[in-house]
């Protein structure tokens, strides 16, 4: 064995694997000495008075490319300097084989704190020019070297001791089904995926399957009639119209079961609510607010899923799987009734919330749930903060070479050439122009593990606790957000097994409810002294039965359903999904 090979099978985070002496000549005795180890990316930055280290961390590291110098067009400015080195992939027909170099670009999402806060990611890239030898196939065989080595340490994979070499190419074997919603919320799903998302995964060299809906349930129908396991997970850009969807989709098949276990789920935010996607960064500790959508291309980049809960949701016509909330009253109404608003985004939520706070209702009706025991206590998520780095947005270093330097260093890592032109096998397609299935809710069987409920028009069990009188408002949520600004449920889990039920009585006061609303975009709204008039319960199942003499509105994962009665109850990890 190698003694790469045996260093790399060491589990000693400390231990060097690679290590390489670069320069930049843009700076007169800058010298960096490179190491990679299980732990990161090192720089070691010497100079005779001083010597400074800088570690990028591999959880921070997304991926790397080896590329070469573009070939100069000829124009009449040729004699002006070069601002900027373009590059291009090996064989792309474009190289200029009058550079010997070799570019390893290596990109990396570094997390920054504010007195031990996570705040933002910050994106780095660091390019690692190799021109020691004369030729630029010893050159890149270096650089190779380097970039199969710093993948595997990415995911988590040592080499195959039985290699010779370095030589081999990484096999990924995920591919990405990608499903769009062009018309969520403010209508920018497209541009988020193609504009954010879609450069994240270049660097990474992850390929995907674009596929851009027409109409409603188009996801749905897609998931439940494709051959879903041609791809590594399904991700989902828009709202959260089209993860209940998809969900719902996935329990339309019927082979359900190995479809759920065993392909994830990724959750690009471009609704107007995006309450999931809130969610699963906010329990993991990841940075939303300075960039919502980086959390969930990191997600998809990092292939890590955890479990999620789903609730069985049963109706007096249909069986429905939900991911975020059943509600009933004043949170449905808004949800429902400021759909004309839809183009402002989030902000129709803040506006309908002033118009229903006026015109308060109230719906009479019976609240069952079924208490949850040994509810679990939940600390805040703890995050290290690591040593203090000062990185570069940009950094450019090169090997010495064995014979004279004539030319001088040229940034590769401008903004404009970090997004090259991808070799992965990616493709985009709009969906056809056909119509939905008009015999849908005729020809189609929800199946998923069974009801432990008796059915609707049987009376609940003894265990249960009831209810009865007027309500502004019973909201039954899962996950910690129901909105990216609408913490609901500051301890709630993506899989704690927990339906917690907010029931807000008929009885409370404008300025109560008020407050209420005023703290859910910090997850104080429970905090004001109500008496019981505004309660939030953790239950394991519950029964809303509307009196059906008046009219209202239900939603289910804020999708509009019949106005009667439903019951819900949870299947702890039913589901999984990606996770920055």
């Amino acid at each position: 064995m190698s003694d790469i090979h045996r260093q790399l099978n060491d589990s000693n985070p400390n231990r060097i694997i690679l290590e390489e002496t670069f320069y930049v000549l843009t700076k007169k005795n800058s010298t960096f000495r490179v190491r990679l180890t299980r732990q990161g990316l090192i720089l070691v930055k010497e100079s005779e008075t001083q010597t400074k280290e800088t570690v990028i961390p591999i959880k921070d590291i997304i991926g790397c490319r080896c590329l070469r110098s573009k070939k100069e067009r000829s124009c009449s400015c040729q004699s002006l300097p070069r601002s900027s080195l373009n590059v291009v992939d090996e064989n792309s027909g474009e190289q200029d084989d009058s550079d010997i170099s070799a570019y390893l670009y290596v990109y990396a999402y570094i997390l920054q704190y504010n007195k031990d806060v996570p705040v933002k990611r910050e994106r780095t890239i660091i390019t690692l020019r190799f021109r020691s030898f004369d030729k630029y196939e010893d050159n890149n065989k270096e650089a190779q070297k380097w970039r199969l080595v710093i993948k595997m340490l990415i995911r988590g994979e040592n080499p195959n001791p039985s290699l010779n070499s370095f030589g081999c190419k990484i096999k990924d074997e995920r591919k990405l089904l990608v499903l769009c919603n062009p018309k969520s919320g403010p209508g920018k799903g497209r541009s988020i995926f193609l504009q954010k998302i879609a450069p994240v995964l270049l660097e990474a060299e992850i390929p995907y399957d674009l596929h851009i809906t027409k109409y409603a349930n188009y996801a749905r129908e897609f998931v439940r009639q494709s051959n879903i396991f041609n791809w590594s997970a399904i991700v989902l850009v828009g709202g959260d119209g089209i993860i209940f969807e998809a969900i719902n989709g996935l329990f339309e098949r019927f082979d359900w079961e190995e479809a759920v276990r065993t392909i994830p789920l990724g959750v690009i935010p471009g609704g107007s609510g995006n309450g999931l996607a809130r969610s699963i960064a906010h329990n993991v500790g990841e940075p939303y607010t300075t960039n919502t959508t980086l959390p969930s291309a990191l997600s998809l980049v990092r292939n890590t899923r955890t479990l999620m809960d789903l609730v069985r949701v049963e109706t007096t016509s249909q069986i429905l799987f939900s991911f975020l909330s059943v509600g009933w009253g004043f949170l449905s109404d808004i949800d429902i009734e400021s759909e004309k608003l839809r183009i402002l985004g989030g902000q129709r939520f803040t506006i309908w919330s002033l118009a229903r706070l006026i015109g308060l209702r109230s719906y009479g009706g019976r609240v069952w749930y079924l208490p949850a025991t040994n509810t679990p206590v939940h600390n805040t998520h703890d995050v290290k903060k690591p040593d203090n780095i000062e990185i570069p947005t940009e950094m450019n270093l090169e090997t010495q070479t064995g014979r004279q330097r004539v030319d001088s260093w040229y940034s590769a890592a401008s903004k404009r050439s970090a997004y090259f032109s991808a070799t992965t096998n990616s493709s985009y397609q709009s969906t056809a122009d056909s119509g939905p299935d008009e015999n849908h809710k005729n020809n189609v069987r929800m199946y998923g593990p069974p009801s432990q409920l008796p059915c609707l028009n049987a009376p609940p069990p003894s265990n249960w606790q009831c209810m009865e009188g007027r309500f502004i408002m019973v909201h039954a949520s899962y996950p910690s957000h129901l909105g990216e600004d609408c913490l609901f449920v500051p301890e709630a889990k993506l899989n704690d097994g927990i339906i917690w039920l907010v029931i807000i009585k008929a009885d409370a006061t404008r300025s109560q409810v008020f407050h209420f609303l005023l703290g859910l975009s910090d997850g104080t709204h429970m905090n004001t002294d109500c008496g019981d008039a505004i309660q939030m319960l953790p239950t394991r199942a519950f029964r809303i039965e509307p009196d059906m003499h008046e009219k209202g509105y239900m939603t289910v994962d804020g999708e509009h359903v019949e106005y009667g009665p439903i019951q819900g109850e949870i299947f702890p990890g039913l589901a999984s999904v990606l996770v920055p």
